[in-house]
């Protein structure tokens, strides 16, 4: 299998494109194959010639952080949770768009951190919550901030105003705390997310831990 990859050695260098050789298992995933192509020797390009190690990040390799979302093969994935025998002739390998990229594949996500900084949405002193709260805080606090929901959001525009699925489900965690919904955080909700969402729910279809976005939103704004 070719594998291509959009290239990029700096913030501020111009992308190209690279493509190497895999010749291991079907049934790798796209995590695998390059750790396969970093751990030669040698790396090569497909014609021979010396390049550098491809950058990328990763951490626990089962789906449980996020570390190594990319767009493969044009659809935003986590590498490890991606498979060659789903992708048919050709391994094509992107950074995620809506973010800085700092080299390769590795990109800077810490705007949806400082997004909920921004808006002081950040839970405080734990208060027991509604027990009929309880199944859905947990699928929502599963959260892995991987920015694969603003990836695929037609919404989502780094430095705008609209913060995308991820801030709505913590949201909703923030106002449910305290046992009922706490009002404070409803009008940083409506100016950062319910005025600028159009429900396309791209955002559900490609979230790895398949949170049910949906009923978030339904819950912060059934209570507005």
């Amino acid at each position: 299998m070719n594998v291509k990859i959009k290239r990029q050695r700096s913030p501020f260098s111009e992308p190209y494109w690279e493509t190497f050789a895999y010749t291991g298992s079907p049934d790798a995933s796209v995590a695998s194959v390059l750790d396969d192509l970093n751990y030669r020797d040698d790396i090569t390009d497909i014609d021979g010639n010396p390049v550098p190690r491809i950058s990328w990040e990763c951490s626990c390799l089962q789906g449980m952080c996020g570390g190594c979302a990319m767009v493969i093969n044009h659809k935003p994935a986590l590498a490890c949770e991606t498979f060659l025998r789903d992708l048919g002739d050709e391994l094509i390998l992107e950074p995620l768009s809506k973010f800085m990229v700092i080299s390769d594949l590795v990109v800077d996500r810490g705007v949806i951190q400082n997004n909920l900084l921004l808006t002081d949405s950040y839970i405080g002193q734990y208060k027991p919550s509604s027990p009929k709260e309880y199944e859905h805080q947990y699928a929502a606090a599963k959260c892995l901030k991987c920015g694969l929901c603003l990836e695929v959001c037609p919404n989502y525009t780094q430095g705008k105003s609209f913060f995308g699925a991820a801030f709505a489900n913590d949201c909703y965690l923030v106002a449910t705390r305290s046992g009922s919904f706490d009002t404070s955080i409803q009008k940083e909700y409506a100016e950062h997310f319910a005025k600028g969402c159009s429900k396309s729910l791209s955002c559900v279809d490609v979230c790895p831990m398949h949170i049910p976005t949906l009923a978030s939103i339904a819950k912060m704004n059934r209570k507005a």
